[in-house]
């Protein structure tokens, strides 16, 4: 049996797992994405602060529960970075902020009511049946009064926690659902218990509990910035030509 009183694991070591792993493509585009958004953020003229940079790295500090120098420390072995590095990620991520409401601050509250269907939200709870006569049964019985949805969810859900919340789903959006299902929830008249709905995960019997219209606050309109920044700049990697040197 082998063992090890002490192993060292280099540069290279960590170079050759990563190709053995097929991440060259991942790492690349990475890279691709932080030149790209260096580029467009020193063209806008957009420069970062030094007490922004205390303030995010306080923030970072305090996400990663680094009470002190020691618990710094320790995260930065941890991850084999320097404190160089670590101000580099700090840097990079407010320059990506930074850039992304210079480009879309003013472009959001328009995407917004332009698309405004689609931040429509549905709570819906759902029981998936493989019976199809099953679940008409359930459904007229449901609609008779002879049982309610709730009940039929604590039956007939296999999963142990989602019977115990009678199959709530949260609220739910229309690119979430497929698309025979949205078009249904999106019309229904809540609270109410659809006819069954079959797809290829099997028989959908649903209640739309509630139909619940979007908000423009600020946590939606941080959302759609961030949205927006990311097509933005998948669009920007995708036209970049590159030659991949692997020494």
């Amino acid at each position: 049996m082998l063992q090890y009183q002490s192993l060292t694991i280099t540069n290279n070591d960590i170079l050759h797992q990563i190709k053995l792993d097929c991440k060259i493509p991942e790492i690349v585009k990475q890279i691709i994405s932080r030149k790209v958004i260096t580029d467009a953020a020193t063209e806008a003229g957009i420069k970062i602060e030094t007490e922004e940079l205390q303030a995010a790295a306080d923030e970072m500090r305090l996400m990663n529960k680094l009470i002190n120098a020691e618990d710094t420390w320790a995260w930065l072995n941890k991850n084999g970075l320097s404190i160089d590095d670590f101000e580099a990620i700090i840097y990079n991520n407010l320059l990506s902020t930074k850039l992304a409401i210079h480009l879309f601050a003013e472009k959001i509250e328009s995407y917004f009511f332009e698309r405004r269907l689609d931040y429509v939200g549905a709570v819906i709870y759902e029981v998936v049946l493989d019976d199809e006569d099953l679940a008409d049964e359930l459904f007229y019985a449901i609609q008779e009064g002879e049982t309610n949805f709730y009940d039929v969810a604590r039956l007939h859900i296999q999963n142990v926690e989602l019977q115990r919340k009678r199959g709530y789903r949260g609220i739910m959006h229309r690119q979430d659902l497929k698309p025979e299902i949205s078009a249904a929830v999106f019309t229904a008249k809540p609270p109410e218990v659809l006819k069954p709905i079959v797809t290829s995960l099997g028989v959908h019997l649903i209640l739309v509990d509630e139909i619940v219209q979007p908000q423009l606050d600020d946590v939606l309109a941080y959302q759609i910035g961030i949205d927006l920044f990311s097509q933005w700049l998948k669009k920007k990697v995708e036209q970049v030509d590159f030659d991949l040197v692997i020494e």
